[in-house]
């Protein structure tokens, strides 16, 4: 036989894409259309309803970017339609055929009935099957001008990203509003010709699958009368439906399909889109369940369904039913889909806790799966905190990404940094929008790393990132491919049925232990550091106003907690922790957002603080230690003099000076206070540590060297840093100035200023205090540079061989060399408060208060010695998709800490990120809670949510040994439990008086709830 290949394949895709698809609208008639510009920011429904309309024409450009306009349509059903599918179809002049960033809209009925939206991948809306004939339609249009942010696919820089500096120059041009007859067999041809093809050129050419559905395609195209696809399209189909029938392998690979609209909560588009990003998806997802009956829908981001909720309630209520009948599946148990690695350990727990409660309380549904598909990396503390919350199952997919190195499992146990496993999947399919193209069906299985002992992965199936979700086109692929010759099986199934089927069939999985690193994405690290440090704020005076909220509820009369406050505090933070947000790669508006809410959150959390600490009784001066170590230290009056003070955990002392071990001296640039000695150089960087008390120097070189690189991505500018960033830089060692500001006797500290580039400035103030041998770089930047990278490195002389990096409830150790391309991958790494080398017997560490990103590198001296240095990553200045982000000024602190062990490490990270606080109060009752014993860390001290008066703590072993200690209360205890992170009891523990003896494994994170006696 010839090989006629080309031929054919080329008149199927011509006959195809130029004549059947053309045919699937039989007739149609024009809309009347009118239209209304919104000013400003989006309405609601019925002030527009109301306004103005004027007539529109098709082809006309309408919608200035970010705006909104209404269109009026009206139309009347043919009466020689009557018996036949009817829709309405409307093209409003969609760019390509990605769906979440540009123009869409939601049409409503004329009495503001939601009814389904319009992308470009799902354009009609149902207007009858059958249809009566002479039917009046009427609709009302919110559509959405959106700007394409990703034209130029993120090569160019564009002034699109905020509303302020986008302009009014119109975006789209509407091309069609019509009343259109679906032609279903035609419809139906099309599916079979894509399905058929798609199979076909992804199987192996030696296989005779592939050759029968060649023939059969060359005979369906005989049968097309061309002159009238509609007429001839039965016949086309019987040529198709044996090959359609043929049915799978026994052994062929079984795909469990879940619908999903992946909905970025902010990214390319405000928050405010996205609220009606979810409306729009959930309004056709909802229309889709109503017409497929075994379609099932999984949706995360309780904070999402709250929008929905509050501002569609028609769409809420549909969501119900399709809840109640099993095709709506609530699934994450999270609040957002968080970034995986900057959230602090609270954060993550109460993301748990509001996403979980939001199912139970408004759906009746509890969760059993993490959904993270899209977060770009994932801490190692996960797999505790999602038991911890009920969790029995992780999905992920975005470690399909990685740049050097293929992850080696789809399916496995993932054991986190206390021991924890769960069972988790990564879908070979390597995407969270699939459509079940013959493209993903053969990836699927070509990338199944478990063939021989697992036989099913997960595939999440619709248009994502900017919703539009599942449409009829993909079910009916996926209605096609249930068991079809040549293709794996497709199964449309609940995940938890998946989830359950896959642990059956492979219990013995193997295990990743540690943080799932995402060798991409490094710079999320660091981009827009205001953001990044508003969320660090935000949790620690979270932290602090529960605390102080706690104390005044027990102890001062006529105080009410408050519950509700903290809530929507809570819920504004974690919201501000999805991944496009908290991770710098968003555009301009998002992040001018971000920081304006930070700053409000702020305003409030210091109010409620301010309330709690002054309920307590008027007074003298007090100072307030919320950190969960016993603090002596030197802090500030309100007047700004220093004073020594000793203060307990959890508590507070009066502002009464202490006696400091030792004075600060200063002599020239020398800073000594007994316990370090620092040099500083003329040119502003150290020039010696001295650990007096270890007597060693601390440096291997210059220390605080600030390192300016270029940094220029191949790809995706503010989401990466690349190897190369190193290769060029420059060191700024140009001081303009290095001055003593501070000269003893409790505190010691010289300014260095600097100037650089393009009219940047950095003032850096360097402290040595009475009694502490960590030293201070409090820094001022006035950033305005463009692709750079600033890094502040401090070279210690340590051989170190790995360095500890704080996570969520722990840290994690990461080795120093370079010998696989599993470690010379994690050239950028995350951590939070502190990063902590050493070598047996001495460590060093370097804390910080709002900065993530770090890298930790070996050299070896001439003089034999090991210099392990330790680099923070500052600021950078990416200009995609935000043109100006990081530019002005910043303000962060950073530390070195010498002679520390993992323990002081804690201690400091807490202290820098808790200052003390001082304020007017009576005589303040004792912590409400204390810990005897080492290990043991208080991480959160709250009232319970359900408003019964226990008190809740959170805690856990810091420095990764076994811990004892017991818990002692500032109340009457009469009684404890041990409850999950959603503080329901899991079993009861022991007390022994005022105090509650614990155990903790390494890193383990155990929730007290403690009923209050009567006094």
């Amino acid at each position: 036989m010839h090989d006629e290949r080309r031929r054919i394949e080329e008149r199927v895709e011509r006959v195809h894409t130029q004549r059947v698809k053309p045919a699937i609208y039989a007739a149609s008639v024009p809309f009347t259309v009118e239209a209304w510009q919104a000013p400003g920011e989006p309405v609601p429904f019925e002030e527009a309803a109301a306004a103005p309309y004027v007539p529109f024409a098709m082809d006309t450009p309408w919608g200035p970017p970010w705006g909104t306009t209404w269109f009026r349509m009206h139309g009347r059903v043919p009466a020689e339609w009557a018996g036949r599918r009817v829709e309405a179809v409307i093209d409003l002049g969609f760019v390509g055929d990605w769906p979440g960033n540009q123009a869409e809209a939601l049409v409503h009925l004329t009495d503001g009935t939601p009814l389904k939206a319009v992308n470009p991948l799902n354009q009609y809306v149902p207007v009858g099957n059958p249809v009566r004939g002479g039917e009046v339609i009427d609709y009302l249009v919110e559509a959405a001008s959106n700007p394409d942010i990703l034209a130029d696919n993120f090569s160019k820089v564009t002034p699109l990203g905020d509303v302020l500096t986008a302009g009014d120059k119109p975006l789209y041009t509407f091309r069609r509003a019509d009343l259109a007859v679906l032609d279903e067999e035609v419809f139906h041809l099309d599916l079979d010709l894509q399905v058929l093809r798609e199979l076909m050129v992804h199987l192996g050419e030696h296989e005779p699958r592939r050759h029968e559905i060649l023939h059969a395609l060359d005979r369906a195209m005989d049968a097309v009368d061309l002159d009238d696809v509609s007429g001839s399209a039965t016949a086309v189909r019987e040529i198709l439906a044996p090959v359609l029938a043929r049915p799978a392998h026994a052994s062929a690979h079984t795909v469990s399909g879940v619908g999903h609209a992946h909905i970025d909560s902010a990214w390319l588009w405000p928050i405010r889109e996205t609220k009606r990003k979810t409306s729009r998806t959930f309004s056709n997802v909802t229309a889709l369940a109503d017409e497929y009956e075994d379609f099932i829908f999984a949706c995360s981001q309780a904070q999402q369904y709250e929008w929905v909720r509050d501002n569609y309630p028609q769409v809420w209520e549909r969501i119900k039913k399709a809840v109640e009948k099993g095709q709506w599946v609530p699934v994450g148990g999270m609040w957002v889909e968080a970034d995986g690695n900057l959230p602090g350990g609270e954060a993550v727990a109460r993301q748990f806790v509001h996403g979980k409660r939001f199912f139970i309380e408004n759906l009746g549904i509890e969760t059993k799966g993490v959904w993270l598909p899209d977060s770009f990396g994932y801490n190692a503390a996960y797999p505790q905190l999602a038991k911890l919350a009920g969790n029995e199952w992780f999905l992920t997919q975005k470690i399909s990404w990685n740049q050097t190195n293929r992850f080696p499992h789809h399916t496995f146990w993932w054991e986190g940094i206390d021991g924890t496993r769960i069972f988790t999947h990564f879908p070979p399919i390597d995407t969270y929008n699939a459509r079940f193209s013959g493209v993903e069906m053969d990836r699927a299985v070509r990338n199944y790393q478990e063939k021989g002992v697992g036989t099913r992965s997960l595939a999440p199936f619709g248009w994502g990132d900017g919703g539009g979700g599942p449409t009829r086109e993909i079910m009916e692929r996926a209605r096609r491919l249930a068991d079809l010759e040549g293709s794996p099986k497709v199964v449309i199934e609940h995940p938890d049925e998946f989830f359950a089927k896959a642990r059956a069939e492979y219990e013995d999985a193997p295990v990743w232990n540690g943080e799932l690193y995402l060798e991409l994405h490094r710079a999320t690290y660091t981009s827009q550091a205001r953001t990044k440090q508003g969320n660090r704020r935000s949790e620690h005076r979270l932290r602090e106003a529960e605390l102080w909220a706690t104390t005044a509820a027990l102890h001062a009369p006529g105080y009410a907690y408050p519950y509700e406050k903290l809530d929507r505090l809570w819920k504004t933070v974690l919201l501000h922790q999805f991944h496009d947000i908290l991770p710098g790669s968003s555009i301009a508006w998002v992040h001018r957002e971000a920081e304006a809410e930070y700053a409000r959150v702020a305003e409030e959390l210091e109010a409620l603080t301010a309330q709690a600490v002054t309920a307590l009784g008027a007074g003298d001066a007090r100072v307030f230690n919320t950190s969960p170590r016993d603090r002596a230290e030197v802090v500030r009056t309100s007047e700004g003099a220093p004073v020594y003070v000793e203060v307990p955990a959890n508590g507070s002392a009066p502002l009464t000076p202490a006696e400091p071990p030792h004075p600060v001296t200063v002599d020239g640039l020398t800073l000594d206070n007994g316990l370090v000695r620092v040099e500083i150089a003329e040119d502003g960087t150290l020039a010696s540590v001295r650990d007096l008390a270890a007597d060693r120097e601390v440096l291997g070189d210059q220390g605080n060297l600030l390192r300016l690189h270029t940094d220029l991505p191949n790809y995706w500018d503010a989401w990466d840093v690349d190897k190369h960033y190193r290769n060029r830089y420059t060191d700024l060692l140009d001081a303009e100035s290095v001055t003593v500001v501070e000269a003893g006797p409790l505190v010691g500290a010289v300014r260095v200023e600097r100037s650089f580039g393009k009219g940047s400035r950095i003032t850096q103030t360097i402290t040595v205090r009475a009694g502490s041998r960590r030293i201070d770089f409090e820094t001022d930047i006035d950033w305005h540079e463009a692709e750079k990278f600033l890094k502040a490195g401090f070279p210690i002389d340590v051989r170190a061989a790995h360095s500890s990096a704080e996570i969520q409830f722990g840290h994690v150790q990461r080795p120093t060399h370079t010998n696989t391309s599993w470690e010379a991958a994690r050239f950028e790494v995350s951590g939070h408060r502190w990063v902590h080398v050493g070598e047996p017997g001495y460590g060093v560490a370097v804390i910080n208060d709002s900065t993530y990103g770090h890298d930790v590198s070996r050299t070896v001296r001439e003089d034999g010695g090991t210099t392990t240095t330790v680099r923070l990553s500052l600021v950078r200045a990416p200009r995609i998709p935000d043109p100006e982000a990081d530019q002005g000024k910043h303000r962060l602190t950073y530390a070195l800490l010498p002679g520390a062990t993992i323990e002081d490490a804690v201690a400091e990270g807490y202290a820098l990120n808790l200052p003390l606080r001082v304020a007017d109060a009576a005589g303040a009752p004792e912590p409400v809670v204390s810990v005897e014993g080492e290990g043991v860390t208080v991480e959160a001290v709250k009232l319970a949510d359900d408003a019964s008066g226990d008190v809740v703590v959170r805690l856990y072993e810091s420095g990764g040994g076994r811990a004892r200690g017991v818990l002692r209360t500032g109340f009457p205890l009469a009684g404890a439990h041990i409850t999950d992170l959603l503080e329901r009891p899991l079993s009861e523990a022991a007390t022994d008086g005022d105090g509650v003896p614990v155990t903790l494994r390494p890193f383990e994170v155990q929730t007290l709830r403690l009923a209050v006696g009567k006094r």
